[in-house]
């Protein structure tokens, strides 16, 4: 069964270097303090990034994305943008790597002197971290589409943890991964609060219906980088695309599916609980995802 995260296992990821608050270290020697907040509590941020072609993709928007989530969590970066940006560049440089690289940014809130919630317990700086991997996408996902079942575990309301903010705790959607999972499906499709659609657990989704398409008001989803690369395509591209609130029994109704996501892009969805499509007329799909590839190559 494919996954929105199935990739191509590569040799070189043995060999990698991995950025940890301004030294690098080779992958089985790569550690942090047991007190760090992210192993203690997952409080941080984090953003996946792609290098592709000698350059990253929509670099500004990822970090503008990762300050802004540092904000909502009163996480204080003390380097500027400019300054991960050239980290991001040193880590590939160092790792003398070209093309087809997916890189996660983490920064936690630092070091503990204690195993407390509380940050005026932490006795560091944040925590920087850079793990750069060679990853390609299995291409066979593209051909065979995702399988997506509806799951109990939801998207939960701004004050309980907002679902906008990209943390480093991804319970929430590790229960409806760990849902989907069981019925044999490849993401969980998450409700919201209201009973609308949200998103998927580690993906977005959109739907098409007489060549209009539709995703979530993104009230209840982190600010995906590629979701909005996609909207704004279908505006310049003269697509209909429509943010709004919707129920299962549309998506139901649909003409086509597909997720999106930093690492893969655009993948075809397949089926959707009992709901089956034909990836063969994947019209708006395949057409908003070779634009997608045009718009790769000229970032």
């Amino acid at each position: 069964m494919p996954s929105s995260h199935d990739f191509i296992k590569d040799k070189r990821n043995k060999n990698i270097k991995i950025y940890i608050n301004g030294k690098f270290f080779i992958r089985e020697k790569a550690k942090i303090s047991v007190f760090d907040s992210s192993i203690l509590l997952g409080d941080g941020i984090w953003s996946g990034i792609r290098f592709h072609n000698n350059n990253f993709l929509f670099l500004k928007d990822h970090l503008n994305r990762l300050f802004d989530d540092a904000k909502k969590i009163s996480l204080k970066i003390h380097l500027t943008k400019k300054q991960i940006s050239k980290i991001l560049f040193d880590t590939i440089k160092i790792n003398k790597m070209k093309t087809d690289v997916h890189l996660r940014l983490i920064i936690s809130r630092g070091i503990k002197s204690t195993p407390y919630q509380d940050p005026v317990f932490t006795i560091s700086k944040p925590t920087i971290i850079i793990i750069p991997e060679y990853k390609q996408p299995q291409e066979s996902i593209y051909k065979k589409g995702l399988v997506l079942k509806t799951v109990k575990t939801i998207r939960g309301p701004h004050n309980v943890q907002d679902p906008r903010i990209n943390s480093l705790s991804k319970l929430n959607c590790i229960l409806a991964c760990i849902e989907a999972k069981k019925q044999k499906a490849d993401e969980a499709l998450m409700f919201d609060i209201k009973g609308n659609i949200a998103t998927n657990n580690s993906t977005h989704f959109f739907y098409v219906k007489e060549n209009c398409v539709y995703t979530s008001t993104g009230k209840y989803c982190v600010k995906g980088i590629t979701r909005q690369k996609v909207i704004d395509l279908c505006k310049k591209n003269k697509i209909k695309v429509k943010e709004i609130d919707f129920k299962l029994k549309d998506v139901l109704k649909a003409d086509e599916s597909f997720v999106t996501g930093t690492f893969a892009n655009i993948i075809p969805v397949k089926k959707i609980n009992s709901k089956k499509f034909n990836l063969k007329k994947n019209i708006i799909t395949n057409k908003l995802r070779n634009l997608y590839l045009e718009l790769m190559e000229k970032n």
